[in-house]
């Protein structure tokens, strides 16, 4: 008898007179897999073919994709508020107000930053799943405007019926991912799992002066969302086989761009607050922002970027039972306006898996904000809601943007009276005035027009103001031509690109247009 044999003898006959596979307590022995395959996990023997060539792709083997396999945010926090408070001075930011990662201070000038992410495939590719983990795990100190440094991985794999390959390609693609980060993989720990788990701790580093907190949002700040929403729901319909590749496609490359660049423009751009969008969705990540803001926020549902498809399914009624979890989470806090679409909420409480960050900061900052994001990658980045006023905590759903008194002015230019803040000369009528008469309504709608027009779209914040430009000059509107010049300095636009704007209008205007610029522009 080879020793191969006589090993599989001895260990088989131990499992025989326990009446349990030594393996597995649960199964009996011969197990199933000896039986069909004639071969002895609990002896080391391995399958020549994998069960994974059976069954392809990850996410056939999990019950929950992504984030939405963690425990629902209404257990956990039943569960954590029982735990004793910790009350060490250094520990800046810990588990009381449910932020993104733990803030411990370690000298004057210098924090900790630490987080650990787990969570289940959301993608067939395990390659891929590696890089979607490494991001969603890194997302957490870059919400705190951190600097991610070292990370340790954590796997949970059935390494028997797998094999080697998948597992290696996971960490591959994690590793892929953390070395375009600039963090240094130190070490790991794996444990033999029939259901796939994998993520990382990760230790960053932020000066105590730039901590970036959920606690922090401002009556009059806007509220940016860097990346679509609706990952859960394509990770879901794709479970199920109903997710189209062009879905599938986004979603993954989403899932897959890490928010560095994001939170180092957030960081820039002096940013009141931030938490980024995963396993609690939208409305529950801003639950806690609004919670220990002491904040109400009002978002606007047509503001929202989706990935493609995401409506269309979210319609169909697909979507997983993590939503409902997160609707119940959060939904105390939530009031939502009437003319909603039926599904509109079940996207805002999708769990996300490595969504984008959620960012807080002062309306007169936004379009910047929006520009500058896009230009470092985040091309779905909008602005999506605002900060209305101080509370114990209330979110606000509407299907747009509504008008606030306080920062209209019946004193501004038409072309900007939605959305500049900034009041034209005294006694100046604008067109939405002079139709009131007339057309009562006209002046609300035209102002949301406007608005919508003059938002960042395709084209960039910083391209629409110089558009508006040339064409204030084109049609000599004073109050137009103060009012964009004031916004071109606030976006730091340079002079002689605005001066080039501004020539472009006098060619489409003519003389009339060019002694208007020499008279009204800057000198």
């Amino acid at each position: 008898m080879s020793e191969a044999s006589s090993k599989r003898a001895r260990v088989m006959a131990r499992s025989k007179a326990l009446g349990h596979c030594i393996c597995d307590p649960r199964k009996n022995c011969p197990c199933d897999i000896f039986l069909q395959r004639d071969v002895c996990l609990c002896a080391g023997e391995r399958l020549e073919e994998p069960l994974s060539a059976e069954k392809p792709g990850l996410m056939k083997r999990m019950k929950n994709a992504g984030c939405a396999s963690k425990i629902p945010a209404a257990d956990l926090a039943r569960i954590l508020s029982r735990l004793p408070a910790a009350s060490d001075p250094r520990l800046l930011v810990g588990l009381a107000t449910a932020d993104d990662a733990g803030v411990f201070q370690i000298s004057p000038d210098l924090c900790l930053v630490q987080t650990v992410d787990v969570f289940a495939p959301c993608v067939d590719d395990p390659y891929q799943f590696g890089q979607i983990a490494a991001c969603n795990s890194l997302s957490d100190v870059y919400a705190m405007g951190g600097a991610a440094l070292t990370a340790l991985s954590i796997i949970g794999y059935p390494i028997h019926t797998l094999g080697d390959e998948a597992m290696y390609q996971m960490l591959k693609g994690g590793l892929d991912k953390l070395n375009e980060a600039g963090v240094l993989l130190v070490g790991g720990h794996s444990i033999n799992e029939e259901e796939i788990k994998f993520g990382f701790a990760v230790t960053g580093v932020v000066r105590p002066d730039a901590i970036v907190t959920n606690a922090g949002a401002q009556p009059g700040d806007a509220l940016i969302l860097s990346k679509p929403l609706g990952t859960g729901i394509i990770s879901f319909a794709a479970q199920m086989g109903r997710a189209s590749a062009e879905s599938a496609r986004a979603a993954a490359l989403s899932m897959s761009t890490l928010n560095k660049s994001a939170s180092e423009v957030m960081v820039r751009m002096g940013a009141h607050a931030c938490t980024d969008v995963t396993g609690f969705g939208l409305l529950g990540h801003l639950r806690h922002v609004v919670r220990e803001s002491g904040v109400t926020a009002e978002v606007w549902w047509e503001a929202m970027p989706l990935l493609p498809g995401v409506a269309e399914y979210a319609a169909q009624g697909i979507g997983s039972g993590a939503a409902e979890r997160n609707r119940e989470f959060a939904g105390a806090f939530v009031e939502a306006a009437k003319g909603l679409p039926e599904h509109a909420l079940d996207i805002l409480y999708d769990a996300q898996t490595s969504g984008g960050l959620l960012i807080a900061l002062p309306e007169a900052k936004a379009a910047e904000m929006v520009s500058q994001l896009r230009a470092a990658g985040c091309r779905d980045a909008a602005v999506i809601g605002r900060v209305v006023e101080k509370s114990k905590g209330k979110i606000v759903v509407t299907r747009k943007k509504t008008d606030s008194p306080a920062r209209v002015s019946a004193k501004q230019s038409p072309c900007c009276a939605a959305h500049s803040g900034v009041e034209s000369a005294p006694g100046a009528e604008s067109c939405s005035q002079a139709a009131s008469p007339a057309a009562p309504g006209a002046p609300e709608a035209f102002k949301q027009f406007m608005a919508a027009v003059t938002a960042p779209g395709t084209l960039d914040a910083v391209q629409k103001e110089l558009m508006i430009v040339a064409l204030s000059v084109a049609v000599q509107c004073e109050p137009c031509l103060r009012i964009h010049l004031e916004k071109c300095r606030n976006l730091g636009i340079a002079p002689e690109r605005v001066r080039e704007a501004a020539w472009m209008g006098v060619a489409f205007g003519g003389c009339k247009a060019m002694m208007f610029w020499q008279e009204k522009g800057p000198a």
